[in-house]
């Protein structure tokens, strides 16, 4: 029998080693938390997670499930607690996320000028896709905002060119720190930087560094606010306005699960699918980021056949397929199976590669066939 705890009144059972957090979740109880992360280790960072066990205020997201203890998620204290610490946050930087429902004239208008003016602070890039602006509606928290951030307190990095890091909305959560060292592990982003001092030392104080970064975009995924970015999708939509499709990434044959969000038939922005296996919300650099060669004015629509000459002209796929499909049986019956042979790119999907080596091996009879390393 799996050990129990009560929970809001009710008896859940947990598995040894999880936390209230996650006992929480698995028995469909929601608690907020801005700096938790499945599969990384707890931090407590943002202390939204706080509840009631036994009488004693704890972080849901740090303190394990033990058998013996009552824990309440929603008493008029704790939520009293979460309030005051949303409220901080939203002091704590650039984090206007009332805007929206401000009376200030038209909103619209008030959009497009923001938009126009890549630099303005007055609306975050994540405003509509910000998990503390969530909190901060779903607890009716007003704050953030009142400070003079017309000249910013610190600087923008714009250096990267994925990233945009904003450290005015950074919350300090850690997220970007455990999804880069403890989820990739490629260990680009210090530790220590949220220790360090963003105005007197901002290249340490921000978040990727630029030796050993592969821009995998992770760090932005996980920011639960507008401090980290990327840079092809930041005031480019609404995330509201954009069709969420989920597909397998045509990169390699790993098949991580992609999120497209598509904006009038475009692909605006990709996120990785935080359930989908084999990947669990992770992507590379070309998953997540390499998307506009298919808008691309130079890629080519129709198949070409070389003329004698050397120029090419378009063609039907029918007509290319049967000149291809000829010039193999005319090598396999003058010179043999073993006159041809395939070589099918690594980056191609599993399904692919498998027909690729159908076609050589059970068609052509030939074992002729490798595939290609390169990236």
């Amino acid at each position: 029998m799996k050990p129990s705890f009560i929970l809001n009144g009710r008896t859940v059972s947990f598995v040894k080693g999880q936390s209230i957090l996650e006992a929480a979740e698995a028995a469909n109880v929601p608690i907020p938390s801005l700096c938790h992360m499945k599969g990384a280790s707890p931090t407590g960072n943002c202390g939204v997670c706080v509840v009631d066990m036994n009488g004693e205020e704890v972080l849901a997201c740090s303190t394990p499930a033990n058998e013996g203890i009552a824990v309440r998620t929603q008493t008029p204290a704790i939520v009293a607690l979460r309030k005051e610490r949303i409220k901080e946050l939203l002091d704590s930087g650039n984090h206007n996320c009332a805007i929206g429902s401000s009376d200030n004239g038209d909103w619209a208008n008030f959009q497009q000028n923001v938009q126009a003016s890549d630099g303005a602070t007055e609306l975050c890039p994540a405003w509509g896709d910000c998990r503390l602006q969530e909190l901060a509606y779903e607890y009716q928290v007003t704050g953030g905002g009142h400070q003079d951030y017309t000249v910013r307190q610190y600087p923008e990095k714009k250096d990267e060119p994925l990233i945009i890091r904003d450290y005015s909305r950074c919350i300090r959560c850690g997220r970007c720190v455990a999804a880069c060292n403890e989820i990739q592990v490629n260990l680009a982003i210090d530790t220590g930087f949220l220790e360090e001092d963003p105005f007197s030392n901002p290249d340490k104080a921000y978040p990727v560094a630029k030796d050993n970064c592969v821009y995998c975009g992770e760090c932005i995924q996980a920011c639960p606010v507008g401090a980290l970015v990327e840079r092809k999708a930041r005031y480019q939509f609404r995330p509201w306005k954009a069709e969420k499709i989920r597909t397998t990434c045509p990169y390699c044959g790993v098949g991580c699960q992609q999120m497209l969000h598509v904006v009038d038939g475009k692909i605006a922005k990709v996120t990785g699918v935080e359930e989908g296996a084999p990947n669990k919300g992770r992507l590379c650099v070309k998953g997540r980021f390499g998307y506009d060669f298919i808008y691309s004015d130079e890629r080519l629509t129709n198949p070409l056949i070389r003329n004698n000459d050397g120029t090419f002209r378009d063609a039907s796929w029918d007509e290319a397929l049967d000149l291809v499909a000829n010039k193999f049986k005319e090598a396999i019956d003058k010179y043999g199976p073993d006159s041809v042979a395939g070589v099918s790119c690594a980056r191609s999907i599993n399904e692919d590669s498998y027909q690729m080596m159908k076609l050589f091996r059970s068609v052509f009879k030939t074992n002729n066939i490798d595939h290609c390393a390169r990236t």
